[in-house]
């Protein structure tokens, strides 16, 4: 599955990692689902999702609901990267794309920024898996953009 390319956008918080592994150890959501944050530079961030019975549909694929979730979340992380260390970030809007069955065993999600703004920045994500005809390949699950708000000056809504 492929690696995160290099930063492209400067951090406004040197301690963003461990804020944003911090964060992400607090969402209930993510650990409900199984996934884990395994990658984080600035403007982009890895989760992975490993199959399993409670995160299924009927037909034994990862349900198209928590794809969207984990894609969400690594979107939002990956706004938070950029963000002053007293913002949080809500997604305002998004758009997925479902490509293919996911399988599994382990999807691999990412987020990126696209257009990091003051107020409004916009990610991609996408979710792969390991191709099921095609050995050493991965397969592209799904795609999302997403439009994220920055929230400053709410204690209810940080990090």
């Amino acid at each position: 599955m492929p690696n995160l390319p290099s930063p492209d956008f400067p951090p406004a918080d040197a301690d963003y990692a461990a804020r944003v592994r911090e964060s992400f150890a607090q969402q209930a959501a993510m650990a409900l689902i199984g996934a884990e944050l395994v990658e984080v530079a600035p403007g982009r961030i890895a989760m992975t999702l490993a199959h399993s019975a409670r995160v299924t549909q009927q037909h034994g694929f990862i349900h198209a609901g928590i794809v969207s979730t984990a894609l969400d979340s690594a979107c939002g992380y990956a706004a938070a990267t950029l963000m002053p260390a007293d913002a949080g970030v809500l997604t305002i809007e998004f758009k997925v794309n479902l490509l293919a069955p996911a399988r599994g065993p382990l999807l691999r999600i990412e987020g990126r920024v696209t257009k990091a703004g003051r107020t409004i920045s916009v990610a991609d994500g996408q979710a792969w898996q390991p191709h099921p005809n095609r050995p050493g390949e991965d397969q592209l699950v799904a795609t999302i953009t997403a439009t994220l708000m920055t929230i400053t000056g709410r204690n209810d809504v940080r990090g």
